[in-house]
């Protein structure tokens, strides 16, 4: 009997050990060891200078937009295909999104794209690692440079990740991670950011802490935001941190179970890479030619829920979302044609090698495959 997981988090004795540790020490809040331990380790992981933890993976990216100075009249360009939380911190500095589409193979924002959307008002490019893959970052840091633009990389989704030897989150100015319950770490909620910039870094850390001068009480001398992160959830990312490589190592054999098992089957098609990137894998996605099969999306994840199976459809291109319809320009081809035709599969670490067996195999019996 299987019990598949989609994306369920992976928590055990190593966790419960933290979290007694940090009721024990009665440092449960926003003060004490754990906050800065996590950042210091977190820091040493991606073998970056600077990083500052913060309630979300949105208010990451919020406080990396605030702090650069993106405001009213601004442009920022993000993909078609992302998680909403991606663009609605723009909204939130009064900046306005421009969605461009994605590379038909990798999924991710596609450079050409960004070059014919740039504008005198562009002043940030958030690249997203789609599903853990990494972007062309060579190519997208060259556009930022010739146009004087920020990069700021949404890397929620893409801990653990490389480009050319680079962890994904330390290649553009800004960097940063989501810790939700469903991410490659978790610490049930949380958020952190990253970047070799001291200044911008120490001042995100002032800010997300109510912008208090804690050299003279209760003194605030800017606007700040109740962004902190808890010593509760630290102690759990310290936990999930250690376990890291064995998630990474597993959510690795995973893609390659599905991407042997697929090998040949031309309806069926896994991201790809661009050369020199490696992906966290942090959800194995397909895309199916559903003309070719003969059945809708719905219908096929339909069937393999009813064997057991979880998926997740790929994320709505945001411009068909009500708040930012009014952002849609051009056609988005390539977003509309994997978003009607992906899936994510499973990928929780909670999985085994044979559950993942079962479902690439089932996924051909319902699409009437037989392995050529």
């Amino acid at each position: 009997m299987y019990n598949i997981q989609l994306d369920s988090p992976n928590l055990g004795d190593k966790e419960k050990d933290y979290l007694v540790k940090c009721i024990e020490s009665g440092y449960v809040s926003t003060v004490g060891p754990f906050v800065p331990e996590f950042e210091r380790r977190f820091a040493e992981f991606l073998n970056v200078n600077h990083c500052v933890s913060v309630q979300s993976g949105t208010a990451a990216l919020y406080m990396a937009l605030y702090e650069l100075g993106i405001k009213d009249g601004d442009e920022v360009i993000v993909p078609a295909i992302t998680f909403v939380a991606t663009v609605n911190p723009i909204v939130y500095c009064g900046a306005t999104p421009v969605f461009v589409d994605v590379d038909k193979d990798t999924w991710n924002i596609d450079p050409k794209e960004i070059e014919k959307a740039i504008t005198p008002k562009t002043k940030a490019i958030i690249p997203v690692h789609l599903y853990g893959n990494p972007c062309d970052m060579d190519k997208i840091m060259e556009i930022a440079k010739e146009n004087n633009i920020y990069v700021i990389e949404d890397a929620t989704e893409s801990l653990g990740a490389l480009y050319k030897g680079r962890m994904t989150g330390t290649i553009g100015h800004i960097g940063c991670f989501s810790f939700n319950g469903n991410k490659v770490i978790t610490t049930g909620g949380g958020g952190m950011v990253a970047s070799n910039n001291e200044d911008w870094v120490s001042h995100i850390r002032f800010l997300v802490n109510q912008a208090r001068d804690m050299t003279q009480g209760y003194f605030h001398t800017e606007i700040g935001f109740n962004y902190r992160m808890t010593n509760l959830e630290a102690s759990l990312g310290i936990a999930q941190l250690e376990r890291l490589a064995g998630f990474l190592e597993k959510k690795r054999m995973y893609f390659e179970i599905y991407k042997k098992i697929f090998n040949g089957i031309e309806e069926i098609s896994l991201q790809t890479e661009y050369e020199g990137a490696k992906s966290s894998d942090w959800l194995s996605s397909v895309k199916i030619d559903c003309k070719k099969v003969g059945m809708t999306i719905h219908q096929i994840q339909d069937e393999l829920k009813r064997r057991g199976i979880p998926t997740r459809r790929i994320f709505n291109p945001i411009v068909d979302l009500p708040p930012y319809k009014k952002y849609k320009k051009g056609s988005y081809s390539n977003s509309y044609e994997i978003y009607e035709n992906g899936l994510n599969l499973p990928s929780s670490t909670l999985n085994t090698y044979e559950d993942v067996k079962y479902v690439a195999k089932t996924l051909l019996d319902i699409l009437s495959i037989k392995k050529r």
